[in-house]
């Protein structure tokens, strides 16, 4: 007897895109409409759905109850029909109550921007560290909206927010995630501590520590790869690299810097991620440098470097020293590039094909040295000790033996410069 054969695969999921856009709006400080709903379509589509259509509704402000109008969410339910979707995803984040009610309202699985970004990175997390941060992202989100959530997932089976813990959680009850989340919360704490230990020792060899800061896709993986071998996973997707790398780069002038990668930021970064992910984002604290990297062909380069410096605003390094780096200068880049009054230095480079390198290696080596004086001590040969200090901490700029000791012509930062006064000539 015949029997029919069913094609098992997953079926691409198709979802609508849909936004206010308020009457009113800043212009210079948030991104259009038309460029978010851009920005979406791209997180949606790295999270491995298809953006198949979109609904846009002008109002004073978004509706408290359930985000879009009444005849805007009836329109959106034709939609849903119209174009075989299933599923929509909102570009701001839902409060509980328009997630439950716009569930309810268009019987359908309903998302928004942060579960999009959340679903791509519990994908992404490779290391323990990454995966406990996106976990704890993820409770944390999903804790005041399980009853929302609830009827919508339970839909569908699989797609976007179903990754990670996501899948279980819905069966669960309350106590059970508060009790998961201070046990994430204990081992955040942890790799906090363990940061800390990290940071001593690296000021303890007084190598400067650069930090990679940037738009996500702005091409910090790249840089990272073609300056160190670092062998980061460089796609041309959103939030393609999630896990902190750290590598050691030789400047033109032989000394050595600590350059790190750290997580891209986005438009409407969701405030549990930034919450999670402090432990890691702290680093930027401590860094010497932060080279700021722009996508320069991207057509909204300008209101991304806003993002980028209000971020940083928030993580309180806001008077770290900035080198801005336009990077892709190698495509199509409209001139003159932006006016950044923020940064202490500007440099061009093309991370892909490697033009520029040398020279933003030069202005970061440059950087560095106005940090520092220059310093001429005769340093006797009792002080073994003092001499391995200088030849870690220090530029020697020139060491002569004499009968006395050892002469250094060397460039200092303040903690050496206390050290070597006393030999000062």
């Amino acid at each position: 007897m015949a029997r029919d054969l069913h094609d098992t695969a997953d079926l691409e999921e198709r979802v609508i895109l849909f936004a206010v856009e308020p009457e009113e709006r800043n212009s210079r400080s948030a991104m259009e409409t038309d460029a978010c709903l851009d920005e979406l379509e791209e997180l949606v589509r790295t999270a491995g759905a298809v953006a198949v259509a979109r609904c846009v509704q002008k109002r004073e402000r978004v509706h408290p109850g359930h985000y879009f109008g009444k005849g805007k969410i009836e329109e959106l339910k034709m939609m849903l029909e119209a174009y075989d979707a299933s599923g929509v995803v909102c570009d701001d984040e839902l409060s509980p109550a328009q997630l439950k009610n716009l569930g309810k309202m268009l019987e359908t699985k309903v998302m928004d921007r942060t579960i999009v970004i959340l679903d791509i990175f519990a994908g992404r997390a490779i290391s323990g560290e990454g995966k406990i941060q996106v976990e704890l992202a993820q409770l944390k989100y999903r804790l005041s909206r399980l009853t929302g959530m609830g009827a919508s997932m339970s839909r569908l089976g699989g797609g976007i927010g179903t990754r990670g813990p996501g899948e279980k959680k819905l069966e669960t009850d309350r106590r059970y995630i508060k009790d998961r989340i201070a046990e994430l919360n204990s081992a955040a704490k942890e790799i906090q501590t363990h940061r800390q230990l990290l940071r001593s020792q690296r000021g303890k060899k007084g190598t400067p520590v650069v930090s990679l800061v940037g738009y996500t896709n702005a091409g910090k993986s790249t840089l990272i790869n073609k300056l160190t071998d670092a062998g980061v996973l460089a796609e041309d997707k959103l939030f393609a690299t999630l896990d902190t790398t750290t590598r050691k780069v030789a400047l033109p002038n032989g000394s050595e810097i600590l350059l790190t990668d750290t997580v891209g930021f986005i438009q409407k970064l969701p405030h549990h991620l930034v919450q999670a992910f402090r432990a890691t984002l702290e680093e930027l604290k401590y860094a010497d440098i932060l080279l700021h990297v722009v996508d320069a062909s991207n057509p909204n380069r300008q209101e991304q470097m806003q993002v980028v410096y209000k971020t940083l605003d928030d993580l309180g390094c806001a008077d770290t020293p900035v080198i801005t780096i336009f990077n892709k200068m190698d495509r199509d880049v409209e001139l003159p590039l932006p006016l950044d009054t923020q940064a202490r230095e500007i440099a061009q480079i093309s991370a892909f094909t490697g033009d520029g390198l040398e020279g933003m290696l030069k202005t970061v080596e440059n950087l560095l040295k106005s940090f520092r004086s220059s310093l001429v001590a005769l340093v006797p040969y009792t002080e073994g000790g003092l001499m391995g200090w200088v030849h870690g901490r220090c530029e020697i700029i020139r060491e002569e033996h004499t009968p006395e000791g050892v002469l250094l012509e060397v460039y200092v930062d303040a903690e050496s410069a206390n050290r070597l006064n006393k030999y000062k000539q």
